[in-house]
């Protein structure tokens, strides 16, 4: 019997329908800050990085005076306020249930706060499937670097390179590989960053196939 394969997920774009969430939360959060206009070509720089390293950046680029700590924290509560009514992409929820049933290990990776994580995971229906959460806030470095998809390894307890990663965004497709894991992607975004990974649907969620994906990742690719 083949063992089950680790698989780890972002959140954010990837399994739940919440980027327009995010860009919403943060649109707003700098049009409080004295900074409109903000648009969702702005946001996609920010597609698959911390909140924290987003804001810091946000931060020296317009010249907020708030500290970080205080955007971070206003930002997750408005976010926190639109969660309720984040919902899972249908294709990634049958590959979520199918692998769950197979005894696959999951794992969310994500560069939410942990508050976020679990808010999103309880109101998507999808919080029964994945024991293991990382924020990004609980590790030394976000997205594109590895750590947190290291860190959610070491919580399931095996190693880095038995893991598959399912991402949309650059950054993530990116930590994967530093990370030596293979990688889905499935890009919210059109990019040039996503050649790394061992199977990528260019079209996103509209053409990605949970059947295919379901039997990339437990045939080895």
């Amino acid at each position: 019997m083949r063992t089950p394969v680790p698989v780890v997920f972002d959140l954010d774009g990837t399994l739940v329908d919440t980027e327009p969430l995010y860009y919403a939360a943060g649109r707003d959060l700098l049009a409080a800050h004295g900074v409109p206009g903000f648009t969702w070509q702005q946001h996609t720089r920010f597609l698959g990085v911390g909140i924290r390293d987003t804001l810091e950046t946000l931060r020296e680029e317009h010249g907020l005076e708030a500290p970080v700590e205080e955007l971070v924290a206003e930002k997750n509560r408005r976010y926190l306020e639109l969660a309720a009514h984040a919902e899972a992409f249908a294709g990634m929820r049958r590959l979520v249930e199918r692998l769950y049933a197979a005894g696959s290990p999951l794992a969310v990776a994500s560069g939410s706060s942990p508050s976020a994580i679990e808010a999103v995971l309880e109101s998507s229906g999808l919080a029964r499937h994945f024991p293991v959460r990382v924020s990004a806030e609980e590790v030394a470095r976000g997205k594109p670097a590895p750590d947190v998809l290291l860190e959610s390894a070491r919580r399931l307890g095996v190693a880095p390179g038995s893991c598959v990663v399912v991402e949309d965004a650059e950054a993530g497709v990116a930590a994967a590989e530093a990370a030596g894991m293979r990688c889905v992607a499935v890009p919210s975004v059109a990019g040039g960053g996503f050649a790394s990974a061992g199977l990528v649907f260019p079209g996103g969620q509209r053409e990605f196939e949970p059947e295919r994906a379901y039997a990339w990742i437990t045939g080895g690719g």
